[in-house]
């Protein structure tokens, strides 16, 4: 699986100019699935989402969790994280989970970070939506299962 976590001051995603998930501090996460993921893959990210200290202590230094914080999560589904460019102009998503299992761990990370103690909100799995943001920092963090298995 692979994440891309941005610090959020807000976030909120709408699906047909109606928002179905929103925010205030925390994390917005976009999540993608790969063949061979795994609800352990989808464990594993979800606790270094929770425990990824990224947020500034008193003395602003990002010492602080999700947790710490009291903060929220925002998990938004994006298959086109697996693009493959490598050829072409045009990219293309074969290595992207099929949906049914893809939806399954989405929601196995959602559940586990919620499990965690943070409140999740997220967008519609498959639907075509507007996210919108205010990243705070910048703060922007890539994760990958496949890293953390090494």
């Amino acid at each position: 699986m692979r994440l891309v976590l941005q610090r959020v001051s807000w976030a909120r995603v709408k699906v047909e100019n109606e928002v179905v998930g929103a925010i205030d501090n925390g994390i917005m996460a976009l999540v993608g699935a790969t063949t061979g993921d795994t609800e352990l893959d989808a464990d594993t990210l979800a606790d270094k989402t929770v425990n990824l200290r990224i947020f500034g202590d008193a003395q602003g230094k990002m010492n602080l969790s999700v947790l710490d914080v009291g903060g929220e999560l925002l998990a938004v589904s994006q298959f086109t994280l697996y693009a493959d460019t490598r050829t072409g102009r045009r990219p293309a998503f074969t290595d992207a989970m099929e949906p049914i299992e893809a939806e399954r761990l989405f929601e196995r990370y959602k559940s586990s970070v919620a499990a965690a103690g943070v409140r999740v909100a997220s967008g519609a799995f498959g639907a075509h939506m507007d996210v919108e943001l205010c990243n705070s920092g910048p703060v922007t963090i890539i994760l990958s299962s496949d890293e953390m298995r090494r």
